[in-house]
């Protein structure tokens, strides 16, 4: 007997340290996405207890990597991570790497609980009240694309990159004036059953069916018929549905997916893409940019202009109060700026929801207004103490000598250092994509996201269109400062 105890502790201790020389499997996921793919700082999710199952099969250790979601792909091909699963929709792009699919969804139709006029999906095409209906999308998602393909420019698609997000807009309905929202129905399952007021509905489902697939690099073929191995036994012995019915995701559709495992992968078609049609939303894309910063930097200049001067010139109180305004501001970052304004505000008052456009114009507004008044202090400073005190001398009010005396020097001393800040606004607008505003950059990550084999020929694209805005301003600020420099060697 002793000798069969010795022999056993032998043969574990063997597999334990064969398992243990096993590299982790790191699998890309984006904690972002939430419920109920991975939530609960990790703890919870149905694709955590996947990749635990799946590890366990290969085994090695389920590593969760926590990556940008459309950047997966990306981290994936450098080597980062050795799959991606986080609710990763099957396309003929992803032909080549994708495993058999692990589950099978349809795109669900979410709106408030009290709409009456969106119940069916042919809803959508009719104008609420004189607008096109705001229908709310993950960024890049095969939700968005069967928006595209089947509504078209009948209806306004809202894309962001936070599916909770999209959810608790369509709740509020104060914020973006979302009307509806479009997601897979596992997350519409999970986030209309765990809304606590219970303000959501769902009223369609199309269908049109796709399908979850785990994502390896091109080249990584053993890896991926291991997967596929794992997921035919996990359908088969119960595992999945196990793992679904734990998070209510559990459907008919769910027993088809040994059907599909054994004809995959599904016939699809290979979508060409329309580069005018491209090349069209790029430059629309490319507007809303210029209108947002020319819409913006004015009030920026404006609000500068009047914080320098109440700092410079106004009571200690109130001028303090300026300073303590251009250090909070400078000091903070523009996404959380214009998060406050855009989500944290309506929660405080209705009255305090702004659209999205007119979020973006304040947030960036008031944030560039902290830089201008340090330039404007800086060129008011610049001026000689002399010409002050002389028009005060000559009994001139103290108003009347800042804007007719200081204020126009100043101005002309800091042409240059403003032209340069214009141009860092036209690439922070990129940054109100996070209150739902489609600008150049967010356009390229959502074509890129649907043509992803063109991701050179997208980026050269936006680059240039960014250059050619922001080239003629960095001429003009050239221009301005030898116009200073010449008026400068005259007055010597």
């Amino acid at each position: 007997m002793t000798r069969f105890w010795l022999l056993g502790l032998c043969l574990g201790a063997i597999v334990i340290c064969e398992t243990s020389a096993q590299p982790p499997l790191r699998w890309g996921m984006d904690e972002t996405g939430g419920a109920p793919y991975v939530y609960d700082d990790r703890q919870k999710g149905f694709e955590i207890e996947l990749a635990h199952y799946l590890a366990q099969e290969l085994g090695r250790v389920s590593e969760p990597v926590s990556g940008d979601w459309k950047s997966l792909p990306e981290l994936l091909q450098r080597g980062d991570i050795d799959i991606v699963m986080n609710g990763y929709e099957y396309a003929p792009q992803f032909r080549e790497q994708a495993t058999l699919p692990y589950y099978l969804y349809r795109f669900q139709l979410v709106v408030h609980r009290d709409e009456q006029e969106i119940l069916t999906w042919q809803d959508l095409r009719k104008p609420i009240n004189g607008e096109k209906v705001k229908v709310g999308v993950l960024t890049g998602s095969a939700a968005q694309r069967f928006l595209e393909k089947e509504f078209g420019d009948s209806i306004e698609i809202v894309t962001s990159d936070d599916v909770a997000n999209q959810f608790e807009l369509v709740a509020t309905r104060q914020t973006a004036k979302m009307r509806a929202t479009v997601q897979d129905n596992c997350a519409a399952t999970y986030y209309v059953a765990t809304d606590k007021e219970s303000r959501l509905k769902r009223v369609a489902v199309s269908q049109q069916r796709g399908f979850y697939v785990i994502l390896t690099r091109k080249e990584d073929e053993a890896l991926r018929e291991k997967l596929n191995l794992a997921l035919r036994k996990a359908h088969q012995d119960g595992t999945l549905e196990r793992i679904y019915r734990k998070y209510d995701l559990w459907n008919e559709d769910q027993k088809d997916l040994g059907q599909w495992m054994e004809n995959w992968p599904p016939p699809t078609e290979e979508v060409k893409a329309d580069w005018s049609r491209l090349l069209l939303r790029l430059v629309k894309a490319a507007g809303v940019t210029v209108f947002l910063a020319v819409t913006s930097f004015p009030l920026a200049m404006l609000l500068g202009l009047l914080i320098a001067i109440v700092r410079l010139y106004g009571p200690r109180g109130v001028a303090w109060l300026a300073v303590v305004y251009v250090e909070v501001i400078r000091g903070t970052p523009l996404l959380l700026q214009l998060f406050f304004i855009f989500y944290v505000l309506p929660e405080l008052s209705p009255l305090l929801a702004l659209s999205p456009m007119t979020a973006g114009i304040v947030g960036l507004a008031i944030n560039y207004s902290a830089s201008e008044a340090e330039n404007y202090r800086a060129g008011i400073l610049a001026i000689p103490r002399g010409q002050e005190e002389a028009a005060l001398a000559l009994g001139m009010p103290r108003r009347t000598m800042i804007w007719h005396i200081i204020v126009p020097q100043a101005v002309r001393i800091v042409i240059p250092p403003v032209t340069n800040d214009f141009i860092a606004l036209f690439k922070d607008t990129s940054v109100c994509s996070v209150i739902l505003i489609t600008e150049l950059t967010r356009q390229y990550n959502i074509l890129y996201n649907n043509h992803r084999d063109l991701i050179l020929e997208l980026a050269f694209l936006t680059a240039g269109l960014y250059l050619m805005m922001s080239y003629p301003l960095a001429l003009l600020a050239r221009y301005f400062e030898k116009r200073f420099d010449q008026a400068k060697e005259e007055s010597r």
